[in-house]
């Protein structure tokens, strides 16, 4: 049963929806209402297309208010975008959405931006079959894990013990077995009291689930377990849902190296329209990429500091010129951001929305460099081509790289 938000942002001739989502069950939730969306999509085929005084109010406020309509019944609503980070979150009158057309689990929204306004479709033809939930009393299968993860500096963090896994492997793999009752008392007081069982050593735990946006958290004793086992960046944890109870296994044997030995830059990312604007310069990284790639390479005591006191400094080189600067990263979570001399790099190497950074950690240093633009999805349709030529309209060098880029690209 499968309960994903899906995706899509593959154009259509007749039918052109950038953004496709089947509703999860956060997006329903009527408590709290809330559509979430993610970064790339919103500043790929919404962002890029608000006026100027839009995108600079989202920019300095974090939030900007703008016409929607729903094309299904022509009903128009004044919406507001918010920014979280990485994702956004379209709130207003999305409750009133939801209630009006009776929104549900498994249902696909489509969004697209046209004339200044946010339009949304949900047909009806389209609506997932979601089948009844109902309770598996399924044996401990040794092998069975399908949830499993890396973790990371912040899952580790004592000072503040939880453990994030992505609510779409929650939802397909623990809520799937759990009553409508068990579900309706998560999403409503959006925390619930499970068994847990470490399989490595029996050991049980009264533990819980808490909601956060695309995340759920298992808190309680999760600060024990990690001082229990020694748990540390780049172990691997198991996790399954059998017999009413929540197992996780943390095999000794699996220390994941997860630098690439291939890959001279193991962080790449399309720079958004945030990661380039000189009036609040800093660059968002995922956690993730950071964690696996950078401080992988520091010793246990910078990890500490870096976590006690959620910044650290540290040198950057541009590899493409060979300038030196004193820079900082800073911990923001699920994402970190370098700062300090961000500003200075965009105005100098001229960055713009689409071109594509490169970064790695090598001799105590950050690397990185930013020749041209990213690679990005050879769907393209000729209004987003369009939007990226226009962003590089002030610079010469980067139109012909451009123009010759998109001779390859069928629009």
């Amino acid at each position: 049963m499968k309960r994903a938000a899906i995706y899509s942002c593959v154009p259509q001739m007749q039918d052109h929806w950038p953004i496709k989502k089947a509703l999860t069950l956060s997006d329903v939730d009527i408590t709290h209402p809330f559509l979430t969306l993610s970064r790339q999509q919103v500043e790929n085929h919404i962002v890029l297309h608000m006026t100027t005084e839009q995108q600079e109010l989202l920019r300095v406020q974090g939030q900007v208010d703008f016409n929607a309509r729903d094309d299904d019944t022509g009903e128009m609503y004044v919406m507001k975008l918010k920014w979280r980070g990485s994702y956004y979150n379209l709130i207003g009158k999305w409750g009133r959405v939801v209630r009006g057309k009776g929104l549900d689990v498994g249902q696909e929204i489509k969004i697209r931006w046209e004339n200044g306004c946010l339009h949304f479709s949900v047909p009806q033809q389209q609506i997932v079959a979601v089948p009844p939930i109902r309770m598996v009393a399924a044996p401990v299968v040794q092998d069975h894990w399908p949830i499993k993860k890396i973790l990371t500096l912040s899952d580790v963090d004592t000072n503040h013990p939880f453990l994030p896994l992505p609510r779409r492997l929650v939802e397909d793999h623990i809520l799937v077995h759990w009553t409508p009752q068990q579900q309706e008392q998560l999403r409503k007081e959006e925390h619930v009291n499970v068994n847990a069982r470490d399989y490595d050593t029996g050991e049980g735990y009264r533990m819980k689930f808490k909601w956060r946006g695309n995340y759920c958290n298992l808190i309680g004793k999760w600060g024990a377990i990690i001082r229990q086992k020694g748990l540390g960046v780049g172990k691997e944890i198991r996790l399954r849902w059998a017999n009413e109870c929540l197992f996780f296994s943390v095999p000794q044997e699996r220390y994941v190296a997860t630098a690439s030995a291939m890959d001279n830059w193991p962080i790449k990312k399309a720079l958004t329209l945030s990661d380039v604007d000189t009036n609040h310069p800093f660059l968002t990284l995922p956690g993730k990429a950071v964690e696996d790639h950078i401080l992988f390479y520091w010793s246990q005591q910078a990890r500490e500091q870096l976590r006690n006191e959620h910044q650290m400094n540290i040198n950057a080189r541009d590899d493409d010129t060979g300038d030196t600067y004193l820079m900082k990263l800073r911990w923001r979570g699920s994402y970190y951001n370098l700062i300090g001399k961000w500003g200075k790099i965009i105005r100098g190497k001229k960055l713009q929305v689409g071109m594509e950074i490169r970064l790695h950690w090598d001799n105590g240093c950050l690397f990185f460099s930013a020749n041209g633009l990213a690679e990005l999805d050879l769907n393209l349709s000729r209004q987003q081509v369009a939007g990226l030529a226009q962003n590089l309209s002030g610079d010469a060098k980067q139109c012909n790289r451009f123009t010759s880029y998109t001779t390859s690209v069928r629009v």
